[in-house]
Parts: C-alpha cells; structure tokens; sequence
C-alpha cells in the first residue's frame, strides 16, 4: 500500500518512502515530504558527490557535508555542483 505525498522536490503528489531512511528530525521531513522518484534522484547525486569528492560516510565531516548538500538538493531547490562532473544539456 503506497502513500501518497505532497513532494516538496517535485511540488507534486507522489509515492512517498515506504519507511524512514535518514535518522532523526530530518530523517521525519524526508519521509513526510519526500517521494520515493526525489529519493532516487538524490540517491544518484549522493553516489556521485561521495565518488568524485572520495568521501568516507564513516567521517562525521563528510557526512555534514552530505547532509547540508542533501537538504539543499531536496528542500532548497539547489542543483548538487560536482567538481568535474557537468550536467548533459
């Protein structure tokens, strides 16, 4: 059974998170407004940044840059800037 959500990346109704992926307060926005097609999208940027910047999910630095780039990408509407990596047009 899927929830329905208002997206707030997508500014639409969608599937939302069958549970909560990211711990914490922020952990509770993301599932209650967040889609599932949001999450995939960040997922790919989250997998690029860590791989173009060798990020180790195990430093706790990293893992605020992570987070400060994920709020960005799914709240403030900002694009995830990856150094050497331009987006195909």
């Amino acid at each position: 059974m899927s929830r329905i959500i208002y997206c707030h990346y997508l500014k639409k109704e969608a599937d939302g998170l069958d549970f909560q992926l990211y711990p914490g307060e922020l952990g509770k926005r993301i599932f209650n407004e967040i889609s599932k097609p949001a999450w995939q999208e960040w997922l790919k940027k989250q997998t690029m940044l860590i791989n173009e910047n060798k990020l180790n999910m195990m430093n706790p630095e990293h893992r605020k840059q992570i987070e400060s780039e994920m709020i960005k990408f799914l709240f403030e509407g900002e694009e995830v800037v990856i150094d050497g990596y331009k987006p195909q047009h």
